[in-house]
């Protein structure tokens, strides 16, 4: 009896297994096989049907043309049909298309390409989520533009297809005046805000005049303006380089922050997802620094003393709220000195309702210690104490109070506003000021808050001389395929100090530097140096549109999330997400890592550009404990579209 048990049940597991090899067989004559007379219904490879916006692929670099084509002709797109996963494997919820290991030991891995109705999705800023789970937020404090990520089985966990019509982005820094409207197809702001020369559709672009809602005549012009208003010599806003971070609330497209750059200013442009949705999305396809948040209940992702300027023009924020809290949360975030430039009717209408929010917000910051620095037209520009010794002087049980000692305002990773003022270190009230050097010298020079992690200025110097080094090899390694113009969105997703974006100041690109919030919050460090970031945990998906980097640097990420038990895979798919097509990855980490992730590089429409052993011993990766060696892994994204949007593009 018991034999004949084992011999059905070896006759049950042969059947599986010829199932499982045919089934198999079966998908690799489609990937393999399949023309374009008999489609599949999965078809990843080189369609045969020349397509004038290709991908930059195959071994020769071909050159980016203007209108988002490329002239290499041996390169063809790469099409992506969907395909019907759940009929196979009903409870898979999108992971795999196939992920079945041949009798020969070879693993096929595939991810099954979302919806096209899913092209701009942000996991953690969704709000069909939000209505689907039903979260009881509250509106008025903007909690239903904060993050709420999905959990893990109602992650998307497929590819993201481009929209119909997508190309090759538009090199900076023509695309600070104009992209492909294809690459976002959303012209309502263009209507919307006609009067005000936001943007305007121009057959296939979409151009940026310049203009915002109290800069109609250019934001260049209203800059300066400014510039004059605080007696700044000739005009220009960087103060002789003392001027560096700005924070953009509520930024529109970003052109306030896109022409402060020719004044060697960079600003965190920061706007919700709202009805405006596409706003952000717009700064990075132009190139612009920005960022996807809100001022709602939770602190900014910026460290205490980040930036020497906020900005709000007509941003339709209600500062008197919850006693002044949101004003209360700039001023948290800006340097001894620093000023907040606020271009609303408050500052110059004489209706009775303006009238009376300018008494109250002008009443709170007097209360705040701040003054008024400038007042002209319809802007007024405050500026903060340099020390503590107004805060002092209060009178007993003033409102708003100082916040506790032992509170830190470093903290902000799912960290609460507080409607307190955040009084200056001992050394900022001393100094009476932030001890910054000037711009560019701001960059190398060690930050006065080393200290506080116990760094020392020779570790400091180091650090940006290995990090320098570093990067010329990278460059070395991408020397075939990259050019002056070729990357201009850059991230560090694991920035410490800020020294890769620092060995970067000689390109015409920017950085958003990541600091993760579980280990030393060195993003005060990175902002000292002038340079610009946000706190993030790479278990979760990242603040921004799909498509908007040119470039990531993963230096050991892949190593960390492992170590707190997340998906590689997640964080594949998310890095895909975010990255434009023929953008590039460069991963530095173990050996295993990176002979773990190769497998995944057809699935993901990855091509290796280069792949290098790290110098044993070296001083960048002296954290691997167990003496495994690293690797240098560079890949590029190649350009795919769906056949259904070749259709409508069509």
């Amino acid at each position: 009896m018991m034999r004949g048990r084992s011999d059905g049940g070896q006759k049950k597991r042969l059947i599986a297994s010829f199932c499982i090899v045919a089934l198999v067989l079966c998908f690799l004559y489609m990937y393999y096989g399949s023309s374009s007379q008999g489609a599949s219904a999965l078809e990843y490879g080189r369609s045969l049907r020349k397509l004038g916006s290709s991908y930059l692929g195959g071994d020769d670099d071909g050159e980016t043309k203007q209108d988002g084509s490329v002239s290499n002709e041996e390169d063809s797109l790469v099409v992506a049909k969907s395909f019907p996963v759940s009929l196979f494997y009903p409870n898979l919820n999108c992971r795999l298309i196939l992920h079945a290991k041949l009798t020969f030991g070879v693993y096929i891995y595939m991810f099954k390409v979302c919806d096209d109705r899913h092209s701009e999705i942000i996991p953690c800023l969704d709000r069909n989520f939000i209505y689907q789970m039903r979260l009881k937020l509250d509106l008025s404090l903007m909690e239903h533009y904060e993050r709420h990520c999905p959990p893990p089985e109602r992650k998307f966990n497929c590819l993201i297809p481009p929209p119909a019509g997508y190309k090759v982005p538009i090199k900076w820094p023509k695309s600070r005046d104009e992209v492909w409207q294809a690459n976002i197809p959303h012209t309502h702001l263009a209507k919307e805000k006609s009067d005000q020369n936001w943007m305007v559709v121009k057959g296939d672009k979409i151009n940026f005049p310049g203009g915002g809602t109290h800069f109609h005549y250019g934001a260049d012009k209203y800059i300066a303006s400014i510039a004059n208003m605080l007696n700044f010599s000739n005009d220009v806003l960087n103060d002789e380089g003392r001027l560096r971070t700005v924070l953009d609330v509520g930024c529109g497209v970003a052109s306030f922050g896109a022409y402060l750059l020719s004044s060697d200013i960079i600003a965190m442009s920061l706007a919700p997802n709202d009805v405006h949705q596409n706003q952000i999305q717009f700064a990075l396809e132009r190139g612009i620094p920005a960022y996807l948040g809100v001022l709602g209940t939770k602190r900014l992702p910026y460290p205490s003393r980040s930036f020497e300027l906020a900005h709000c023009s007509r941003c339709r924020i209600d500062w008197l709220q919850r006693d002044g809290i949101l004003l209360l949360e700039l001023d948290r975030v800006l340097r001894p000195g620093g000023y907040f430039a606020y271009s609303s009717p408050e500052a110059y209408a004489q209706d009775e309702d303006s009238l009376r929010i300018w008494k109250e917000m002008s009443t709170l910051v007097e209360r705040m210690c701040w003054r008024i620095a400038a007042k002209r037209n319809q802007t007024v520009v405050w500026q903060k104490p340099l020390s503590n010794d107004c805060y002092l002087e209060r009178e007993p049980g003033t409102q708003p109070p100082l916040c506790r000692s032992d509170a830190d305002p470093d903290a902000v990773y799912g960290v609460s506003m507080e409607a307190c003022i955040t009084p200056y270190s001992k050394h900022d009230h001393k100094t009476k000021g932030s001890g910054l050097a000037p711009w560019p010298a701001r960059m190398t020079s060690p930050p006065p808050r080393l200290a506080d992690f116990g760094y020392s200025t020779h570790m400091f110097e180091k650090d940006t001389e290995l990090w320098k080094q570093q990067v010329d090899s990278y460059w070395n390694l991408m020397s075939s395929k990259i050019k002056a113009n070729t990357v201009r969105n850059i991230m560090d997703m694991k920035a410490h100090m800020g020294s890769f974006a620092a060995a970067l100041k000689d390109k015409d690109v920017w950085v958003m530097n990541v600091v993760s919030p579980y280990g030393p919050n060195t993003l005060k460090l990175i902002y000292d140096r002038g340079l610009i970031g946000t706190n993030h945990n790479w278990c979760e998906a990242f603040s921004t549109y799909p498509r908007t980097y040119d470039l990531l640097h993963a230096w050991t990420v892949f190593s960390d999330i492992r170590s707190k038990g997340c998906s590689a895979e997640d964080l594949l798919l998310e890095m895909d997400r975010i990255l434009r097509p023929t953008g590039f990855i460069i991963i530095r980490d173990k050996e295993s890592v990176v002979e773990s992730i190769k497998k995944y590089m057809k699935a993901l429409h990855w091509e290796v550009v280069a792949s290098e052993k790290v110098t044993t011993g070296s001083e960048l990766d002296q954290d691997n404990e167990d003496g495994e060696n690293n690797v240098v892994f560079i890949v590029r994204k190649k350009l795919w579209l769906t056949s259904e949007s070749l259709r409508d593009a069509e």
